[in-house]
């Protein structure tokens, strides 16, 4: 008996994991590509792959992307605001399949990265 109720937890277990999504992450990208780029299961309480896009209004060359797990409430919205003089709009796209919201990436060292950061935040104040 002790056999079968082990058997029925492992299933179950199986069952449980083998309905999660599967995402592509990205915390920060420039231009289409990811900086460093990872996949990660969802959650219940993020459920939904998404893709997202940061967009500066005072330079077409300050969009940031960024990919992961997300709760549904925050799904195919649109959001404005502004940070100190400039203003931003961030879309968000979500998808349900494993592994839809895309994978272009490249591996860039930290300081490679920071150093494009900055550059790009320097350029848009010499403007």
């Amino acid at each position: 008996m002790m056999k079968f109720i082990w058997v029925c937890a492992a299933l179950m277990a199986l069952f449980i994991t083998g309905e999660s999504l599967t995402c592509n992450t990205c915390k920060v990208g420039f231009r289409g590509k990811c900086l460093y780029s990872s996949t990660e299961t969802c959650s219940d309480s993020k459920p939904n792959c998404y893709r997202g896009e940061l967009a500066f209004n005072v330079s077409r060359f300050m969009n940031m992307q960024t990919q992961g797990c997300i709760a549904s409430s925050l799904c195919n919205q649109t959001e404005s605001g502004a940070l100190l003089t400039a203003e931003y709009t961030v879309t968000r796209t979500c998808c349900s399949t494993d592994l839809c919201n895309g994978a272009t990436s490249i591996q860039l060292p930290l300081t490679a990265a920071l150093s494009t950061a900055l550059m790009a935040v320097w350029s848009t104040w010499s403007l």
